[in-house]
């Protein structure tokens, strides 16, 4: 497990549409399309694209998430303060 991570996020306020974009994806959408359409983060410009980050630097409930995906793979609806996440690890 490296010290950072690189990944991209779709940030939404309602699980329903979450959940919508998370069957989008796993039914082979593009993450990065979805994120510019639907995210509410300004990261959505980049598909989403956080960049790498180390731990500490994210929420705890995105970062536990986070670093326990694979390269290329999407994470489960994760909750925290902001909405509701969809993460893609990238690197």
């Amino acid at each position: 497990m490296g010290s950072k991570v690189h990944c991209a996020h779709i940030l939404v306020k309602k699980l329903s549409l979450a959940q919508e974009i998370k069957t989008k994806i796993t039914n082979g959408e593009s993450f990065a399309n979805l994120a510019k359409q639907h995210s509410i983060d300004s990261s959505k410009k980049r598909g989403g694209d956080l960049g790498f980050f180390g731990r500490g630097t994210m929420v705890q409930e995105f970062e536990k998430a986070a670093f326990v995906l694979e390269k290329g793979q999407v994470s489960d609806i994760v909750k925290t303060q902001f909405g509701y996440h969809i993460i893609k690890r990238l690197d």
